[in-house]
């Protein structure tokens, strides 16, 4: 109808997430907008979304698993209090010497599988969407090694390229986050579609950035992918998940999301060679974001 916007899929699935958890008690959120893109101090729930992959993911565990797992515990914390006061010794002396009742048989073997196909529909739309690539913006390769990522952006040439190291505690700034800050950053524009080819040189690794919902192994002589497009521009950690050695908790991820004139001046310093140059252009960057970040109402820094 001409004149009137029809809300879309992704706030609606948002709306019922809030309602779901409202219900529950739970409330409807678990981190600050303040800190999106990292861990929240006692947060419960899950890192605010900023991809559709991410947001329909945390849409099926609110929305649907987590009623589930409420609903089926106290049916079967009602049902054991109802059988301990029932058949008790006391209550029942004599007990009952049915061996079957072809009802209830049929109940508790129709109702599992009609909860399976429940959660299977939108499990599956889900699984098809993470792995139903779309075509690309932007490509970028990610070689996980022990234990650091090695980063290259095959559509640049092979100019652009880079090692990524946990910044130590000792060297961390005001905003950094201890164990998830990077000395170099993986910057990719806002609103386009990433696709992370992702391998190991040595032992298997994972690259997971919770925020994108992207989460796949990087295996020696393999070549898997996931892929995301960020709406929102920031700095979004993650880390490596999976056990790979003695410093598995220590080699995270930094993606920072930036508009397309920032994304070309990075690249051009990139291309350049010079460090120097690529340290001023992420200089400007951070003090945009974190001015923009100011200006929304939100005081802790971008990064």
């Amino acid at each position: 109808m001409a004149g009137i916007a029809m809300p879309s899929w992704s706030n609606t699935k948002a709306v019922l997430t809030a309602s779901t958890f409202s219900l529950l008690g739970f409330g409807a959120g678990s981190a600050s907008a303040a800190d999106y893109g990292k861990p929240t101090d006692y947060a419960y729930g899950f890192q605010i979304p900023v991809t559709d992959v991410a947001n329909d993911i945390q849409w099926f565990h609110n929305a649907i698993l987590t009623p589930l797992i409420v609903i089926i515990s106290l049916f079967v914390l009602a049902l054991l209090i109802y059988v301990g006061m029932k058949f008790n010794e006391k209550a029942n002396p004599t007990p009952s010497k049915n061996s079957h009742n072809s009802v209830l048989e049929f109940a508790w073997t129709v109702v599992p599988v009609l909860i399976l196909l429940i959660i299977a529909i939108p499990s599956f739309r889900l699984l098809y969407k993470q792995y139903d690539f779309p075509k690309p913006d932007l490509v970028v390769k990610a070689i996980g090694h022990q234990w650091y990522w090695e980063y290259q952006y095959p559509d640049a040439g092979d100019d652009v390229g880079f090692e990524s190291y946990m910044i130590e505690d000792a060297d961390l700034k005001p905003g950094q986050p201890r164990l998830l800050a990077t000395d170099n950053e993986v910057v990719v524009p806002v609103n386009k579609v990433v696709h992370v080819l992702v391998t190991a040189n040595d032992v298997i690794h994972n690259w997971t950035v919770p925020s994108f919902g992207s989460k796949t192994d990087a295996v020696p002589g393999r070549t898997t992918a996931t892929w995301f497009k960020a709406t929102r521009e920031g700095v979004y950690y993650g880390q490596c998940s999976e056990l790979c050695g003695v410093r598995h908790a220590f080699m995270p991820i930094t993606v920072r999301v930036v508009n397309d004139a920032q994304y070309d001046r990075w690249i051009e310093a990139r291309k350049s060679g010079d460090d120097d140059a690529v340290e001023a252009v992420m200089k400007d960057i951070a003090s945009y974001q974190d001015e923009k970040r100011k200006l929304a109402g939100l005081a802790k820094p971008a990064n």
